[in-house]
């Protein structure tokens, strides 16, 4: 498959709302209103357009990938990170390393903004093979009611998160 990561476009927005909806159309682990979440966030403040990206093949999108500003707060200091969600493939497009491209691609725009750091909620088994590694082992702790596995990070600077310790503080479209 010969895929084209991009960003995101006003005139994508339709298409990335089906394409959303569908992806999370009966997942276990979903509310089914992820579609509606990137709707709330793009009107954001938190919203950083060059970090909504899509994966094109054949003149349509197939995946779509967003990153969005969060603070990761201690009782002294807080530390500017960003919050991978959703990653989403059209599910007959999915397991042909779609998403795996999004995620690549989204942390080289997300270094070229200037940005550090990644915090996601998702499988402990899927993003670890792109260097995300449980939040406990940053000392960092998020506010969701989710087994801790499923709470990751990753250092898009090496080292950047050695001293940091506090809690993910996602924007409030997230609840």
């Amino acid at each position: 498959m010969n895929i084209t990561i991009r960003r995101e476009t006003k005139a994508d927005h339709s298409d990335v709302f089906q394409l959303i909806k569908k992806a999370f159309e009966g997942e276990e682990y979903s509310d089914q209103t992820e579609h509606l979440l990137v709707e709330r966030l793009r009107n954001s403040e938190a919203f950083i357009p060059e970090l909504s990206l899509v994966a094109e093949w054949e003149n349509e999108v197939v995946g779509h990938i967003l990153f969005t500003r969060i603070l990761i707060k201690s009782e002294k200091e807080e530390w500017e990170s960003l919050a991978l969600a959703p990653v989403t493939v059209l599910p007959n497009n999915q397991g042909k390393g779609i998403g795996g491209q999004l995620i690549k691609a989204g942390h080289k725009a997300a270094r070229e903004a200037g940005f550090t750091s990644v915090v996601l909620v998702g499988h402990s088994g899927y993003y670890p093979r792109f260097g995300y590694r449980p939040c406990s082992d940053y000392d960092i702790s998020l506010l969701f009611d989710i087994p801790l596995e499923n709470c990751m990070a990753i250092e898009l600077k090496p080292g950047v998160l050695k001293d940091v310790h506090g809690v993910g503080e996602y924007p409030f479209e997230f609840y």
